[in-house]
Order: C-alpha cells, then sequence, then structure tokens
C-alpha cells in the first residue's frame, strides 16, 4: 500500500492548500459557483458507441496519492495530459514567467473573476490568492488534451457539464484489515474519510480504484482511460444535446 505523506518533485504551492477536513467548508461557503448550483441526485442519460472524456477528475481522501498519480501521468504522457496552471495574486518571484507555473494576477483583477464566477476552486496562502480558472481547462480541452484535475468532490457540481465531461475516478484507501502491524491513527483517518467520500459522492464515479500499488493505480488509470473513449457507455442527455 502506498500512503504519500511527502513527495520531492515540485508542484505549485496551491496543490498544498486545501484543508484536512473533507467538507472544505471554506471553499465551498466563498465560492459564489459552489453557492447556486447542487448536485444532481437523478439525470437522464443516454447510450453512445463511444464518447469523448475531456476532464480526468481525480478524487479521494487526502494523502491517498492523487497528486502523484496525477503528475506521473502529466510527466509521462504530456501529449495526452495536461495540468490547468493556476493564478495567484502574488508576486512573481526571480526568473519566475507569467503562465508556466502561474499566472500572476492582481487581487482586484482575481475578485472579480470570482464574483463573476469564473474560479473552480481557490484559496489563500500567506495573504495571496491562488486558483483554477475554468477557462484554463477549457483551453487544456481546445488543444485537444485532458486537463486532470485533483479537486474536491463539489467541484463536481461545476465539472460534470458538457463543457468537461468529466471522467471522475476515486482513488480509494486499502481496507486496514489487510494490512497487517499497522497501528497509526493517520492510516486510520485515511480509510475513514475514504469511506465517507464514497458514501457521499460515490454514485458520480465512473471507476474505483483501490491504492494498493501506485504503480499498478497508475497502470489501471491509463488503460481505463483508453478503453473508456472506445467503448459503449452511458453518458447524461445534457452532456450531448
Amino acid at each position: 500500500m502506498n500512503i504519500i505523506r511527502e513527495e520531492n518533485y515540485q508542484i505549485p504551492l496551491y496543490d498544498m492548500l486545501r484543508p484536512l477536513n473533507f467538507q472544505i467548508p471554506s471553499l465551498a461557503k466563498h465560492n459564489a459557483v459552489f453557492d447556486q448550483l447542487d448536485l444532481v441526485t437523478y439525470e437522464e442519460v443516454i447510450r453512445l458507441p463511444e464518447f469523448r472524456r475531456k476532464t480526468l477528475v481525480l478524487l479521494g481522501a487526502h494523502g491517498v496519492g492523487r497528486r502523484h498519480i496525477k503528475n506521473t501521468l502529466i510527466t509521462s504522457q504530456p501529449k495526452q495530459f495536461a495540468y490547468p496552471i493556476p493564478h495567484t495574486t502574488r508576486l512573481p518571484k526571480k526568473d519566475e514567467e507569467n503562465g508556466k507555473n502561474y499566472y500572476f494576477v492582481t487581487h482586484e483583477e482575481m475578485m472579480r473573476d470570482i464574483a463573476n464566477n469564473e474560479y473552480l476552486e481557490y484559496g489563500t496562502h500567506d495573504d495571496a490568492m491562488y486558483g483554477t480558472k475554468l477557462e484554463t481547462i477549457r483551453n487544456i480541452n481546445r488543444q485537444g488534451l485532458m486537463g486532470v484535475l485533483d479537486v474536491e468532490p463539489q467541484a463536481l457540481k461545476v465539472l460534470r457539464t458538457a463543457d468537461f465531461a468529466p471522467y471522475v475516478v476515486f482513488i480509494a484507501a486499502p481496507d486496514l484489515s489487510q494490512i497487517k502491524g499497522v497501528n497509526d491513527e493517520s492510516l486510520e483517518r485515511l480509510v475513514k474519510e475514504s469511506e465517507l467520500l464514497q458514501q457521499a459522492y460515490g454514485h458520480y464515479f465512473d471507476l474505483i480504484i483501490v491504492n494498493n500499488d501506485i504503480e499498478e493505480t497508475i497502470r489501471e488509470l491509463q488503460h481505463s482511460i483508453e478503453r473508456v473513449s472506445l467503448q459503449p457507455q452511458w453518458v447524461p442527455v445534457s452532456w450531448v444535446y
């Protein structure tokens, strides 16, 4: 089993801003899009011979390894996958280029765009704001790439549309009973959080992968993504018409 506690490669700071409470009250409370939309519990679907998903959404408990999976996919297949570059209000550091690791904007610009529901998620750190813009994800799709998002489940309220047509994959924690000699509160928390997420959002998952081995998890995910675009599948009618 792989519990990701620390990763050595560089990632945008925004990736590390998410609170540990899986209900993310701070993001849900402050994002107007979340306030205005509800997750649909019933929707009409249609069976299609093939359908291209535009976005890969990785859900899972904090620490289960989503970031590692996301970065591995993007690094190994840059012509297929891409990560939406976040926007930030902080000043660029030496040698930082706008649009490479971050898009640098003013506080006023970001607040205006948040008010206009242009952000999927956002948060603050050291008096600077960071966020993922919806248009950044759309631009990835226009390039023929699949955007990879490791977001909170509330983001499905925005992403489950024809614009983003997500393939939702839940990275599940392994059963503690299968791990001998484990006596770690953090592992127990991981498993409990994973169970709660499955109970609350399981009906939106296209695929569940139990992360017993990170390399096998990535292989299974890559195979499933290749297969899903070629096989008949049920999708919401609203994604088609």
